[in-house]
């Protein structure tokens, strides 16, 4: 496929395997990944494709195929083209890098300052990390710096003063992501008049910045500095260190001597030749590609997998062909509709309990299941099963009658242990008023029995000996409000010297609680076994009762976890579940503005894995969507949609036909109503402007989203229905001819779902330009001569928000404001007349000035205004927008570019 130089790739056997030669040229290879407006959620990628298959060679049952029984269903294949940005390209599994000899000005020992712009496959979750560039050379003590990226995704500088082993480490939390590709910085000040040195880091869209700093700037007492060492400076692998050899691309690094001082090396990698294996920088050093790096040019278009495998063929028994179509990973993830439990189902075991019963039975179970293999059965009578489903941590709960019973065997510990704790929730609104028997166990130690009496008048912890005497007997001051509500209560005991240390907590879910302790002579011993008759205690509801070995692993465990990650961001949610389930996907997050963050969600249900993440992404409002270069997902949050930079600017003569605006209904909402998750709900209706329900009927809609407060329903309507009735027509698809515009490839290559685009020098009889749009969806058609990239897109306006203090997105418009006199189409000065809040005046505000209005499609800059009443007069320039005419009197005014408030 010569152009645009593409590939396509099938994972045999563990290996990439090339098999563009076996695509059909004519045909190619269509791709689409995104969604069809911006209203929906994004669709599984799909693609087509036929491969010619010679004496079957793609048949997976074929014996006489090299690739029999080697072509699964699920098979991995990749798409790829060339043209794109260069970059050092360092492959998985290469230990590839470019470097340059030690030279006297790299030999920094005071401050230091290394900025790297790079695009990793993925920024965490790798290995123990990949390295960035350093000189840092183990043989001999060669040791100066280093520069990585941890598998945490945190950053990580590291120096050593002496050259030895004995080296400096401090990391920062993980990296905020503001794009697959983005500029990363560290800074060393070795003495920072404070009598020590701090490390700082940043992070920016690229090395000219600006430069964002994140996490908290790191000062340590005493100075410090930088060994003088011989090493060379690599980029990429550091070649005496072993870190994970992931795949990533570097796009250009700097070291300057001194923070924010000279340049003493800048190996730009956009600016060499493709395949090119040395260069020297604008300061002068000469680099070298070697061990398996590249200058490549090359991207991945999509990384899908092949479901089936049909075969084709004449009747005469030639032309055998396998036209497959591909998925991408959501197809997979959309297909498993099995719930993943409980949060606390799920987090409990992680902490290795010698004993867990969850009690999430079915109603017509009559004990209780563990949830780990020994412990065997809790035996309970009493028990009503699949009750009570108003703990946010749990599925549904057991309802226990008066003098029930649970008893379970509790397994020993694998070695020895001198601590141990008990955790059970519980709730009862009808809490007893003399003492009841609560929770009872029995252990090997002097306190044979321990045992737990509660009531609204009194509470206790009682401990008996090997012949059933009472030897403790200390009260605890539990109040009603110990009841009311889920409560967790623990016991935790550990020995002390001579002593048993214990404590008792008892805990509101999501909230505060009280804590007792005490010490009393004996041994701990383990526990044995869970042997309680509950006594007199109606309404009552229990459950995940769970034993551990470990004292501070009890609370641990149910942390957070209990109340089902209430109030937990979107953000934190979504890397949160890709952790515990990364055996199943991926997940990277795209992050926007760093002081704002994602939206607080209502608690973790039990539900299937991708409707969690994306029960996430509509709570915040961003997208979730496929990564186009593995088989994994990324969350590009909503503020990262808010005010972005143009990713591309697309001359209107560049775009293939048809490009012709729609004004449908289709994504239309002029009533919007929210429901909190389990609370209250919002409803926000379009008061204004040319599409309300009064002008052209009712557009309604009603969602539900996983909101933590109630406030945010109604916030939330506002929001939707400034996106569903943004008074713009739609452009529903952007196509572009690749192969007629090789110069655009590099920008199209580099765009992703969610970026801004804009299409200037647009005719006369569309409207003004530029036609400001979001890309919602890209579709590939690659063949052997042709490559079209369609992008579906919509308007980019409503997501230009409000920002304080910004001179353009700061603006405030009035309440209404109209032209009080006609004017001509060379007038430029003006009287205007507002209701309500008028606009500034040039006296009061003159660093206010210009601003634009726009007023019957003509947008003009307002230079000065005059007045302090309602009626002012204004000096205006004349056709900022291309468009200049006349105006009658009560003609409307409005800011060209209003602030809108963001989510």
């Amino acid at each position: 496929m010569p152009v645009p130089d593409a590939r396509a790739e099938l994972q045999i056997a563990g290996a990439w395997t090339d098999v563009t030669d076996y695509v059909v040229q004519s045909t190619g290879v269509q791709l689409s990944r995104g969604r069809s407006d911006e209203g929906r959620t994004v669709d599984p990628g799909a693609g087509t494709a036929t491969l010619l298959s010679p004496n079957g060679l793609f048949s997976n049952r074929n014996p006489y195929s090299p690739y029999s029984g080697k072509l699964p269903r699920n098979t991995p294949i990749r798409v790829s083209v060339g043209g794109a940005t260069p970059a050092l390209y360092v492959p998985e599994g290469v230990a590839g890098r470019a470097s340059t000899p030690d030279a006297s000005a790299l030999d920094i020992s005071g401050d230091i300052d290394v900025r790297v712009d790079v695009a990793p496959l993925q920024w965490w979750g790798v290995g123990n990390g990949f390295e960035l560039i350093g000189k840092y050379l183990v043989t001999g003590d060669q040791r100066s710096w280093r520069l990585i990226v941890t598998g945490e995704g945190e950053l990580l500088f590291t120096w050593s003063p002496t050259g030895t082993s004995t080296i400096l480490e401090h990391r920062s939390p993980r990296i905020p992501i503001l794009r697959q590709r983005q500029a990363v910085r560290a800074t060393l000040d070795v003495s920072n008049g404070l009598g020590g040195y701090t490390v700082t880091y940043f992070v920016a869209e690229s090395l000219a910045g600006p430069w964002t700093q994140f996490g908290q700037t790191v000062t340590t007492s005493g100075t410090t500095s930088i060994f003088n060492s011989s090493a060379p400076l690599e980029v990429g692998d550091i070649a005496s260190i072993l870190f994970t050899n992931s795949e990533r691309r570097i796009y250009a690094a700097e070291v300057r001597n001194g923070i924010g001082g000279t340049v003493v090396t800048n190996p730009d990698f956009t600016i060499q030749t493709v395949g090119g294996t040395g260069f020297a920088d604008s300061t002068g050093k000469t680099w070298t590609v070697a061990n398996g790096a590249s200058i490549s040019s090359r991207v991945s278009r999509a990384v899908h997998s092949v479901p089936t495998w049909p075969a084709r063929w004449h009747v005469s028994g030639h032309d055998q062909r396998a036209p497959i179509q591909t998925a991408g990973i959501l197809r997979r993830l959309g297909q498993g509709t099995k719930a993943l439990a409980s949060t606390l189902r799920r987090r409990v075991p992680s902490y290795t309990p010698l004993a867990y019963w969850p009690m999430e039975d079915g109603e017509l179970a009559t004990q209780a299941a563990p949830a780990i293999g020994l412990s065997g059965p809790l035996r309970v009578t009493g028990f009503s099963f699949a009750q009570d489903t108003t703990l946010p941590g749990a599925s549904t709960l057991p309802a226990v009658d008066t003098d029930a019973t649970m008893r379970g065997m509790v397994p020993p510990p694998k070695s020895a242990t001198t601590s141990w704790a008990l955790v059970m929730l519980y709730r009862t609104d009808n809490p007893p008023g003399a003492e009841q028997e609560w929770l009872t166990w029995r252990t090997t130690g002097t306190y044979r029995r321990w045992r737990i009496t509660h009531s609204t008048a009194g509470s206790h912890i009682q401990a008996y000996d090997a012949t059933g005497t009472l030897i403790l007997n200390s009260a605890l001051g539990v109040t009603a409000s110990q009841f009311v509500s889920w409560q967790r209560l623990e016991f935790r005991a550990r020995q002390n010297g001579g002593n048993v240390d214990y404590e008792v907590e008892i805990t509101k879910v999501g909230g505060t609680g009280v804590f007792f302790s005490g010490s009393v002579a004996g041994t701990v011993g383990i526990v044995s076994q869970i042997d309680t008759r509950i006594g007199t205690v109606s309404d009552l509801r229990l459950g995940h009762l769970s034993v551990f070995t470990d004292h501070a692993a009890s609370s641990a465990a149910y942390d957070s976890a209990d109340h089902g990650f209430n109030g937990e961001t979107a953000r934190a949610r979504i890397l949160r579940l890709a952790a515990e389930e990364s055996s199943t996907v991926s997940v990277s997050v795209w992050d926007g503005d760093l002081t704002r963050d994602t939206e607080a969600m209502g608690p973790q249900r039990p539900a299937a894995l991708y409707d969690l993440l994306q029960e996430a992404a509509d709570a915040d409002g961003g997208i979730l969507y496929e990564d186009p270069g593995r088989s994994a997902l990324v969350y590009r949050t909503r503020t990262s949609l808010e005010n972005q930079p143009v990713r591309l600017t697309l001359d209107y003569g560049k775009v293939a036909p048809p490009f012709e605006p729609t004004e449908n209904d289709l994504t239309l909402r002029n009533i919007v109503d929210v429901q909190r998750a389990g609370g209250s709900s919002g409803t926000a209706v379009l008061n204004e402007g040319p599409l309300t329900p009064d002008k052209i009927g009712v557009y309604d809609e009603s969602v539900v989203r996983s909101l933590y407060l109630d406030e945010q329903a109604p916030i939330h309507a506002g929001w939707r229905l400034h996106l569903a009735s943004w008074d713009e027509a739609r452009y529903p698809a952007v196509h572009i001819m690749l192969h007629k515009s090789p110069d655009l490839i590099p920008a199209v290559a580099a765009l992703g779902i969610g970026d801004r685009i804009q299409i200037t020098n647009t005719p006369s009889w569309m409207p003004p330009g530029p036609v400001d749009l979001i890309v919602q969806r890209i579709d590939d058609d690659i063949r052997s001569l042709t490559w079209d990239v369609t992008l579906t897109c919509s308007p980019a306006g409503p997501w230009t928000v409000g920002v304080v203090g910004d001179t353009d997105l700061g603006i405030v418009d009035t309440d209404g404001c109209t032209l009080t006199i006609a004017v001509d189409a060379d007038d430029d000065t003006w009287t205007v007349t507002s209701t309500g809040t008028r606009w500034i005046n040039s006296a009061a505000f003159p660093t206010e000035f210009p601003f634009d209005w726009e007023i019957g499609g003509e947008v003009v800059t307002v230079t000065s205004i005059t007045g302090t009443g309602s009626s002012q007069g204004a000096t205006v320039i004349r056709s900022v927008n291309g468009i200049v005419k006349s105006h009658a009197v009560g003609e409307p005014i409005q800011l060209a570019q209003p602030a809108y408030l963001a989510l």
